[in-house]
């Protein structure tokens, strides 16, 4: 998976948990794409201290979906959403049997994960 797209996906879930300061300077370096530089000018901190911290709200977002593993659950359902949704857009070239069969375990795969 895409390195920006993982750090997105553990803010959106994990980025709560961030003190208000990090949140802040995360979303700033992360989100908003801006510079180490940039971003310590704008709350008047180091470059070095930027980095730092960026590198720590990483980290502890790793550690929580190390933990809890919210993200990987979510994109395993999403593929399956995902092949239900493929499925439903051939279901005229689909046997209407192989059809139910095929969501139908996608789905209680689905209810399993929740």
């Amino acid at each position: 998976m895409d390195e920006v797209l993982r750090q997105t996906l553990l803010y959106d879930f994990y980025g709560e948990l961030l003190t208000e300061h990090q949140r802040e300077v995360y979303e700033a370096v992360v989100q908003n794409d801006l510079s180490y530089s940039e971003a310590a000018e704008e709350f008047g901190v180091s470059r070095q201290g930027v980095h730092d911290l960026v590198k720590r709200s990483g980290k502890i977002l790793e550690d929580y979906e190390s933990k809890l593993h919210l993200v990987e659950r979510f994109l395993k359902i999403r593929a399956k959403a995902e092949r239900i949704l493929e499925l439903s857009s051939h279901y005229n070239e689909i046997d209407a049997q192989s059809f139910a069969e095929q969501t139908a375990s996608l789905s209680a795969q689905i209810l399993e994960e929740l």
